[in-house]
């Protein structure tokens, strides 16, 4: 989810009380916020908030049914998760690929930082931090490439 994410305010009281069932139901609830940690949301593939996983033993099915308190209880204890078909490997959350993928965004935001403490912190002007990201790209591309 998202703070700013309307559908994830829409659901949010729905959530809430299903986190609340999640011990009768045997099961553990949670939610993250993608601003906070961009790596899960680039290790789970997330293109639209809010988005459910189920997981179990370690396979990941997308929770994709109604996003009511009680859709989501039966999704649980009629075991209709089991009926979906689990994420394919390669895009799994464990996978080598996905952890790759979270490694994506934690450099993305890394580099934001970067470049908000050059033009915010330091002063420097937009145009300039860019192009020190164009020459220290370059230079890492002809490090790698020798």
């Amino acid at each position: 989810y998202a703070p700013w994410c309307a559908a994830c305010q829409q659901i949010e009281l729905a959530w809430e009380s299903f986190a609340k069932e999640s011990e009768h139901l045997g099961i553990t609830v949670g939610k993250v916020d993608v601003t906070q940690e961009p790596g899960l949301s680039g290790r789970f593939f997330v293109t639209t908030l809010p988005t459910i996983y189920h997981a179990n033993d370690g396979v990941f099915r997308r929770y994709r049914g109604s996003r009511t308190l009680e859709d989501l209880q039966v999704y649980v204890l009629e075991r209709k998760w089991k009926a979906v078909e689990p994420v394919a490997g390669w895009r799994s959350p464990s996978s080598i690929m996905m952890h790759g993928m979270a490694g994506l965004f934690h450099l993305s935001g890394w580099i934001r930082q970067i470049h908000t403490y050059l033009t915010g912190t330091l002063g420097i002007h937009v145009w300039i931090s860019y192009a020190i990201f164009f020459l220290a790209t370059l230079l890492i591309g002809l490090f790698l490439g020798l």
